[in-house]
């Protein structure tokens, strides 16, 4: 049985491994996503100058509960709409060493109805 802090530290090497062939950059910022048991967390960044144009989570929202499907769709919703507002159309998506399922799912297809494109 793998324990939760054995999980976490496979999940930051897949994560490291997949961030040596993605980066944010002017034209295509990176959609960060952390998904944790009770939130979940998407940020926009600019990997080049090292600066966060947008970013929404169950917490900055005040989401009632944050560990379900719905609520990373209103995540998902909230972060497309203040990176279009800041002029950003293009990002390429970072699911943070989870796999690409559930909640990651819902908030990336969330951000693509919002206007986003990757």
């Amino acid at each position: 049985m793998i324990t939760q802090t054995k999980r976490n530290e496979i999940r930051q090497r897949i994560h490291k491994r997949i961030r040596v062939k993605l980066a944010g950059t002017a034209e295509r910022p990176r959609l960060s996503v952390y998904r944790s048991l009770n939130h979940i967390y998407a940020q926009v960044i600019n990997d080049e100058q090292g600066v966060t144009l947008a970013s929404a989570s169950t917490l900055a929202l005040k989401v009632k509960t944050g560990g379900n499907v719905a609520a990373a769709k209103e995540i998902g919703k909230a972060v497309a709409e203040q990176a279009t507002a800041k002029g950003v159309k293009r990002v390429v998506f970072d699911r943070g060493g989870f796999l690409y399922h559930g909640r990651i799912k819902a908030l990336a297809d969330a951000a693509r109805e919002a206007g986003l494109e990757f």
